[in-house]
C-alpha cells in the first residue's frame, strides 16, 4: 500500500530524475533470480543526492510517526536499506539496527547487528519490494530473536501478486513511498516511454516470471 498518490507521484518524479529506476524495455536487465526485465531499480543512488535523500528520509519518517507512533528501534534491511535506514533512524533519534541476509560465518556470526533487546519492536526499513522473499527473511531474523514487527516501509515496490500474497502470509504491513502503477502514469506524462512501451511494461508486471520467453 502506497502512502498516498501525491507521496507516490513525486517518489516517481525523483527516481526517474536521478536514474535510480531505469526503464529499457527494448534491452532488458538480467536480474540475479534470471528473469528478464524491462526496469531495474537501484535506490542506493539517492544516497548521492542530498535532497532527494532529505526528501526520502523525512516523508519516511514522518510517515513512521503518524501510522506507527515511536517504535523502540529502526531496523534496516542489508545492504540496501542501511543507507536510508540510519538517516530515518538519526531523523526520529532511534537507536539503528540491520538485518544481514545470512549470520555471518566467523566472530560473533550475527545476522542482527546493532544493539536491541528481546521484547522491544521494530519498524523495518526496506529499498525495494520485489518477491519479498528477502525482506521477510529479515523479519523472520527479527523475530527468532524476539524482536515485535511493528511493520515495514519501503521506498518503491514492483507491486507483484506474489509479494502481496507472501506479506500477507507472514502477517506483515507493509507501505512503500512509491509503486509500479504511479511510475508508468509519470514516466508516460514526461515522455520517458511511449504508449507501446508502456504497454509492454504492463505486460511484464503481469507475469514477471515468464516474461522472458515474450
Amino acid at each position: 500500500m502506497i502512502f498516498n498518490k501525491d507521496t507516490a507521484k513525486k517518489t516517481a518524479e525523483v527516481l526517474l530524475q536521478v536514474n535510480a529506476i531505469k526503464l529499457s524495455p527494448k534491452a532488458p536487465f538480467t536480474w540475479a533470480s534470471g528473469w528478464k526485465s524491462p526496469i531495474y531499480c537501484d535506490n542506493r543512488i539517492i544516497l548521492s543526492f542530498p535532497t532527494i535523500r532529505n526528501y526520502v528520509r523525512e516523508t519516511m519518517a514522518k510517515y513512521i510517526e503518524q501510522h506507527y507512533g515511536k517504535p523502540d528501534a529502526i531496523a534496516g534491511v542489508a545492504t540496501g536499506a542501511i543507507g536510508i535506514g540510519m538517516l530515518v533512524a538519526d531523523y526520529l533519534n532511534l537507536p539503528f539496527i540491520y538485518v544481514r541476509p545470512d549470520a555471518k560465518g566467523h566472530g560473533r556470526k550475527n545476522q542482527i547487528e546493532g544493539f536491541i533487546e528481546k521484547g522491544q519492536n521494530v519498524v523495518v526499513l526496506e529499498d525495494l519490494i520485489s518477491t519479498g522473499k528477502s525482506s521477510l527473511n529479515a523479519v523472520k531474523a527479527l523475530r527468532d530473536g524476539g524482536i515485535s514487527i511493528k511493520g515495514m516501509v519501503a521506498i518503491f515496490s514492483y507491486g507483484f501478486k506474489i509479494s502481496e500474497e507472501n506479506f500477507e502470509k507472514e502477517s506483515v504491513e507493509l507501505h512503500t513511498l512509491g509503486n509500479y502503477e504511479t511510475l508508468l502514469e509519470q514516466a508516460l506524462q514526461t515522455n520517458y516511454i511511449t504508449e507501446s512501451e508502456l504497454k509492454l511494461l504492463t505486460e511484464w508486471n503481469a507475469n514477471p516470471s515468464e516474461w522472458n520467453a515474450i
